[in-house]
C-alpha cells in the first residue's frame, strides 16, 4: 500500500472534484491521478488500500481509464498481479484525452449536423433560421476539427512552441498586446 503525503493527497482529491466538473466519476479521477503521481505501476489492490475504496470500484475504474487510453495494465516481474500505470507525458496525455473526447462528443455532433442540414435543404417546411444556426454550428465544428487534426500531427515541441508565441502572435496579427 502507498501512503500519501500530504501534496499528493491534496492533488488526487482535487482531480476527483475536477473529473466531476469534466463528467468523469471523482473515483476513476482520483485512481488516474494516484497513477499519473506513481513513480511505478500499481496493482489494483494497492489502488483500493490507498485510496480507501472498493476493490470492485477500482476494477471498474481501471476498465474505463483503459478505454480511454489513459492508463494500461502492465507486468512486473517476480509478481502475478496485474498492475496499471497512466500515461506519464502531459502533452500524450491531454492528446489522448482530446482525440477520445472528440471522438465521443464532436465527431456524432458533427454527423447529426450534416443529416440535419442535408435535410433541411430538402424540406421546405424547415425553420430557414434554426437551419442556418446549424449550418453555421456545423461550419465551426470542421473548422475546428481540420484544425485540430493538423496539430495533432505536429510534435509537442512544436505545440510548445506555438502556445508560448502568445502575444507576439498577436502584434503579428495586428490584435496589439
Amino acid at each position: 500500500m502507498k501512503k500519501l503525503g500530504s501534496i499528493e493527497q491534496k492533488f488526487v482529491l482535487h482531480w476527483g472534484e475536477m473529473g466531476i466538473r469534466w463528467g468523469i466519476n471523482r473515483t476513476v479521477a482520483q485512481i488516474h491521478a494516484l497513477l499519473f503521481l506513481s513513480k511505478r505501476p500499481l496493482p489494483a489492490e494497492d489502488i483500493a488500500d490507498t485510496l480507501d475504496v472498493a476493490r470492485s470500484n477500482v476494477s471498474n475504474s481501471l476498465k474505463e481509464l483503459q478505454g480511454w487510453g489513459i492508463v494500461r495494465r502492465v507486468h512486473v516481474l517476480g509478481d502475478k498481479r496485474d498492475h496499471f500505470e497512466s500515461l506519464k507525458d502531459v502533452w500524450d496525455l491531454f492528446r489522448t484525452v482530446l482525440d477520445e473526447r472528440k471522438k465521443r462528443e464532436i465527431d456524432p455532433t458533427l454527423a447529426l449536423l450534416r443529416e440535419c442540414v442535408a435535410e433541411g435543404a430538402k424540406d421546405r417546411d424547415a425553420d430557414g433560421y434554426a437551419g442556418q444556426k446549424m449550418r453555421e454550428l456545423m461550419e465551426f465544428f470542421e473548422a475546428t476539427t481540420r484544425w485540430y487534426a493538423q496539430i495533432r500531427a505536429w510534435p509537442a515541441p512544436v505545440v510548445t512552441k506555438l502556445f508560448r508565441l502568445g502575444d507576439k502572435a498577436g502584434k503579428v496579427l495586428g490584435l496589439g498586446g
